[in-house]
């Protein structure tokens, strides 16, 4: 039985993707896509230099992390 409502579930989000305008799936250049590749790349290094700072202790590794998150911000504002 449940492989029947598996089955309808994977229908249904095949249709809804059918229906999206082809908008959606704008063609980028190669330079494009390392741009936001590296964009991607940068938000996931400074979402994980966040986490770690909420946990850290030490003053010093604080003040690394710290130092990184400007880094990192610095890097994002530029391909901004």
């Amino acid at each position: 039985m449940a492989r029947g409502w598996e089955s309808k579930s994977i229908e249904a989000q095949m249709e809804s993707a059918e229906d999206k305008p082809a908008a959606a799936h704008v063609a980028m250049t190669p330079e494009q896509i390392a741009r936001h590749r590296q964009r991607e790349s940068l938000q996931l290094a400074r979402a994980r230099v966040v986490q770690q700072l909420e946990i850290a202790r030490e003053p010093r590794y604080i003040k690394l992390l710290n130092d990184a998150l400007e880094d990192l911000n610095a890097r994002l504002s530029q391909l901004k």
